[in-house]
Formats: C-alpha cells, sequence, structure tokens
C-alpha cells in the first residue's frame, strides 16, 4: 500500500508540473518496477496516432520528462504519446530478447486498448533507447510509419571493444564504472565476447561493422528513418579521453550509409553542432536529448505519415 501511494503522489506531482494528463498503466499489477507504461494523452479525441519515446539506459519517465519536452510537444499535436519501462525497469538493455518482447507486449496492449491499428505508429528514443527503437523496428510484424534514434549505439561490438579499451588505457587512474558495467553486461546479454560469441552480436546489434552479409541493416528495409548524433570529438577528449572510436556516431553513419546503398533513402542522418546541452542547469553534453529540433523532427514524422497514406491509396 505504501509503495502505491509513493507511486500515486509522484505521478501526481508530475501532472501538476506538466499540466498534461498522465497515467501510468502496469501489465503485471504486482510489479511497478518494469513492464509498465506512461501515458501522455492528447487534450483532444480523435487521436492522430500512436508514438513511443524510449528512454536512456537508466533513464525513468520522470527524469526524460526533465530532460526533454518531446513527448509533450507530441501529445500536443494529437499523439497518444508513450514512454515505456521494459522488462529488467530503467535498466533495461533495449536489444535484448527480454526487452523486445516487453516492447512488443507494450505495443499490442496499446494498440487493443485504445483502437488504434488503423493510425500511424511512430517509435524512436534516447541513446539505447534508440538502440531498442530500431532493433524493434527490424523484428516487428506490424512496421513502424516511421522510426527516429538519438546517438544511439548501434554495434555493440564497437562498443564492448571500445569500452575495453578504454579499461586497458586507464592505467594511471580508476576504470570507468560505467565501462566496466558494460562490459560485463555485454557479456551477459550477448552470452560471450566477440571473440567467442561473434554470431550473437551480429543476431543481436541493430547494426553490425563486421558483418558482410548485412543481416540487421536488411531487415530494416525501406522504413524512413533518422538518426541524430553530435560528433563533438573536441569535447569528448578534453571531458572524457575519449575518441572517435567511444563514440556512436560511426554506428550511426554506418548504417544510414548501407541503408541509403540497399536502396532505403528515406533514411537519413543528421549531424547537429553545438546543440547538445542537459538539464535542468544547461550543461554541455553532445550526448544529449537536446540535439534534436523537435519542430522539425515533428514536420518529418507528419510527412512520412501523409506519404504512407498516399502509398496506400
Amino acid at each position: 500500500m505504501l509503495k502505491f501511494k509513493l507511486i500515486l503522489l509522484n505521478w501526481l506531482i508530475v501532472g501538476n508540473v506538466y499540466g498534461q494528463k498522465m497515467e501510468v498503466v502496469f501489465l503485471d499489477k504486482t510489479d511497478s518496477t518494469r513492464n509498465n507504461y506512461t501515458i501522455i494523452y492528447p487534450e483532444n479525441k480523435p487521436y492522430s496516432g500512436l508514438i513511443l519515446i524510449i528512454p536512456g539506459f537508466g533513464h525513468s519517465a520522470e527524469l526524460t520528462l526533465e530532460q526533454t519536452d518531446l513527448p509533450l510537444k507530441t501529445a500536443k499535436k494529437g499523439l497518444l504519446t508513450v514512454i515505456p519501462t521494459l522488462h529488467d525497469g530503467v535498466f533495461s538493455f533495449g536489444v535484448d530478447i527480454l526487452s523486445q518482447k516487453s516492447l512488443n507486449n507494450i505495443v499490442e496492449d496499446l494498440r487493443y486498448k485504445y483502437k488504434l491499428s488503423e493510425l500511424p505508429f511512430y517509435i524512436g528514443g534516447f541513446s539505447i533507447g534508440g538502440s531498442c527503437a530500431i532493433k524493434y523496428a527490424q523484428n516487428a510484424k506490424i512496421k513502424p510509419t516511421a522510426v527516429f534514434a538519438i546517438d544511439p549505439p548501434l554495434d555493440f561490438e564497437r562498443f564492448y571493444n571500445s569500452s575495453k579499451r578504454d579499461i586497458r588505457l586507464s592505467v594511471n587512474k580508476e576504470p570507468s564504472p560505467e565501462n566496466m558495467y558494460m562490459v560485463e553486461r555485454i557479456e551477459k546479454e550477448f552470452n560471450g565476447t566477440p571473440q567467442t560469441a561473434l554470431r550473437n552480436f551480429h543476431e543481436i546489434s541493430p547494426y553490425s561493422f563486421s558483418d558482410y552479409n548485412q543481416t540487421a541493416v536488411k531487415k530494416f528495409g525501406n522504413i524512413p528513418l533518422r538518426i541524430y548524433t553530435e560528433p563533438d570529438v573536441d569535447w569528448w577528449l578534453k571531458e572524457r579521453s575519449f575518441d572517435f572510436f567511444n563514440m556512436n556516431a560511426p554506428d550511426c553513419s554506418a548504417m544510414i550509409n548501407e541503408l541509403n546503398r540497399l536502396g532505403n533513402h528515406k533514411a537519413e542522418l543528421i549531424v547537429t553542432k553545438n546543440m547538445g546541452y542537459r538539464k535542468p542547469n544547461h550543461v554541455r553534453h553532445p550526448h544529449s536529448w537536446s540535439i534534436v529540433n523537435h519542430e522539425d523532427l515533428l514536420i518529418w514524422l507528419n510527412q512520412q505519415k501523409k506519404l504512407t497514406t498516399e502509398i496506400s491509396k
């Protein structure tokens, strides 16, 4: 009962702050930590479509709303806006089987409850949330109208090797706890390392540079896709001692390039400059929600809806 009261109070506060009608829906009524979704309702019906916005690793719906007002803007445009919390709660890895199954269950629950099967369906996210959205689109039976991803890690072989390298280079200081955690987590989720389980890395990663068969890329097909990245290597070198090998930009550009070469000319890379700042203190960080121009993204999403409608006629 205490847990329920705390959750209820938390969301009443959020509702008062943002002035939007919100609701948290639990697929499992006995577990409030995972397999649930936060709905932000448009002011009026009928809804113009459904959009899922997936948080970054370790981020709750509350933290996502603190970092970006994109969900509020999509709701104001008439989209039923949903922020999912997947199988492992805020620590869901996004691309793994259980996360994808959880996401699929949430999508099915939404489409059934709100009679959305005939409406446009968009999905996107930040960081691993973007990886999750792309992975979902690759395997979904009902394909999204359009997908967007904000600086997502896509090639987990590269991610693993860069984290291991950073640990190795940390001779005179403690290795980054994040890199230590990610190495262990990737080995767990991929059941090995690139040296012992390369096939798993090709099957699970949304993109793999070393997969000459382009298995994951080909699964994405011709779905419209926007990937945003801000490759400020000077900032990464100065602030984190990272270089291009540690950044997600190579994954993002490589996947878009291969999709374009395979004939998907609706896949595009948006490279930004000096837009990455984190709230609430406006702290500079190129890996941020803020690299997205919300109005431009909303225009693009609406264009994909119109194109889909025209093609189906």
